[in-house]
């Protein structure tokens, strides 16, 4: 069937439409971010935005820390500089080093070697949970198990990803690596009982 004004088939018309909406949709997103940025986030929310777009606009303010991080970072090679050898952690050039940009005291003292194993250990972890989680014989502790595998990847990925630069820092710590006693024990705790559902699984679906 033929547009009477247009003469296009229906299948261009449709095509017509969903390209005309796409790009609506995608004028309002741009807007509405800009929006966002511009008048709803605070000056030091909008700095951590411009610091993951150009972090080289401002490198003595707030594109120090993440400049720093990936400098360290990069400077630790493939085997790093040595535990406690590295030059930019050791004298201060990174901040927070020991909470938000622990990462990068990896990257530099052990290098890419030792950056591996660190990321390979979490996964190892992570899989760990998730088949935990996938045993589990009720709704609530499987939710329970795959929301504890969420939590440890959220902030494994977005504490390694800020301090190389591919989200903004937002500071979160880096689990069971970053110095902090309710990060520590707050993992530890949501491991814990994941152990102790585990543990007694068989019970529980009895019980229900």
């Amino acid at each position: 069937m033929a547009c009477a004004g247009l003469g296009w088939p229906e299948k261009g018309n449709k095509r017509l439409f969903w390209i005309t909406a796409g790009a609506l949709t995608l004028a309002g997103v741009i807007q509405s971010v800009d929006y966002v940025i511009s008048n709803v986030l605070k000056p030091h929310q909008q700095n951590r935005i411009r610091a993951l777009i150009n972090p080289e606009a401002d490198p003595l303010g707030y594109g120090w820390n993440v400049t720093q991080s990936k400098i360290a970072i990069g400077s630790g090679g493939f085997s790093g500089k040595g535990f406690l050898e590295g030059t930019l952690t050791k004298f201060d050039f990174v901040p927070e080093q020991s909470t938000d940009f622990i990462f990068c005291t990896i990257g530099e003292e052990h290098g890419w070697l030792g950056s591996l194993v660190v990321i390979g250990l979490f996964m190892v972890l992570l899989l760990r949970v998730i088949y935990l989680a996938e045993r589990q014989r009720n709704r609530f502790a499987r939710a329970y198990g795959y929301g504890v595998a969420s939590i440890l990847f959220f902030h494994f990925a977005v504490n390694i990803g800020m301090t190389i630069g591919l989200f903004p820092v937002i500071g979160i710590p880096l689990p069971f690596f970053s110095y902090g006693g309710s990060a520590l024990w707050g993992f530890t705790a949501l491991l814990f009982i994941l152990l102790k559902i585990d543990a007694h699984r068989g019970e529980m679906l009895h019980r229900l």
